[in-house]
């Protein structure tokens, strides 16, 4: 590992520690407040602390800037966000620009005292993944009930982190979730995974940049609707990471990244 990879884990390590154990502080707090009184503006404020907190005390610590756009894609009223997923800064740096969203949560995470408590409280539906196509149902009628009490779906078409650039892989609970709710979907491409890897122990500098796109409308066929939300998604997100890349990045792009990249550019090219 060179000095500037140490120097960096070290950096890395120290947000680490801070966001875990605010995390853990905020979550005591905030699942108490959601056992006694359920829904409440000062968990929302809390849930606001957390993630504008984490965009600080990540650039301050490790030098990942945060940049989001396009916000005015996002429609009055009900709709889904659908978003690429490729580290846990996609989950805090979306949601201020989401007004009242209702995450789709795995339930392992739900189950997880305290944190779980407070996720209720913030409208998060979960979902069994263990249970696969069977547990889509249900998450449908949770995001029917948020929809209804003025929420924002936020989900994650890939049900997983994906590092950049790697190959896509859209689960059928979105398509479910489209066709059942008859809602618009906002498509979000992101390159974050260039900076905060899937299981890189290292956050590299950079500005990371999420990009909500113009909503698809409802009423399209699986089929047509599925292939939309993945090109749109995918193209943005990689031109997204290209254009980083050329910009120049603090992170050493190994083998596997600069052959894909590479492999995108012929593709472009053509």
């Amino acid at each position: 590992m060179s000095i500037r990879a140490a120097i960096q884990a070290i950096r890395t390590t120290i947000f680490y520690l801070v966001y875990i154990g605010q995390t853990i502080i905020l979550a005591v707090i905030a699942g108490t407040i959601g056992i006694l009184f359920g829904r409440t503006r000062f968990g929302w404020a809390i849930a606001r602390y957390w993630c504008w907190s984490n965009v600080v005390y990540l650039r301050v610590l490790t030098g990942m800037g945060t940049e989001v756009e396009g916000e005015e894609h996002i429609p009055p009223g009900g709709c889904i966000i659908a978003s690429k997923h490729q580290s846990d800064w996609d989950i805090f740096a979306i949601f201020p620009h989401t007004g009242r969203p209702a995450y789709i949560a795995k339930k392992e995470l739900m189950r997880i005292p305290f944190f779980g408590w407070a996720a209720r409280s913030l409208d998060c539906i979960e979902i069994d993944r263990q249970k696969g196509a069977q547990a889509i149902p249900a998450m449908i009628a949770q995001a029917q009930s948020a929809i209804d009490r003025g929420c924002r779906i936020v989900i994650y078409p890939e049900g997983t982190r994906r590092a950049a650039l790697a190959p896509a892989e859209y689960r059928q609970g979105i398509v479910r979730m489209y066709s059942a709710l008859n809602v618009p979907v906002v498509p979000v491409a992101l390159n974050a995974g260039l900076f905060w890897g899937r299981n890189s122990l290292v956050i590299w500098p950079g500005t990371a940049k999420a990009r909500f796109l113009p909503p698809i409308e409802p009423g399209l066929d699986a089929e047509t609707f599925r292939k939309r939300l993945h090109d749109v998604i995918e193209t943005e997100s990689v031109r997204l990471t290209l254009e980083a890349i050329d910009q120049g990045i603090g992170r050493p792009p190994d083998a596997e990244l600069r052959a894909r990249a590479a492999t995108l550019r012929t593709a472009q090219d053509r």
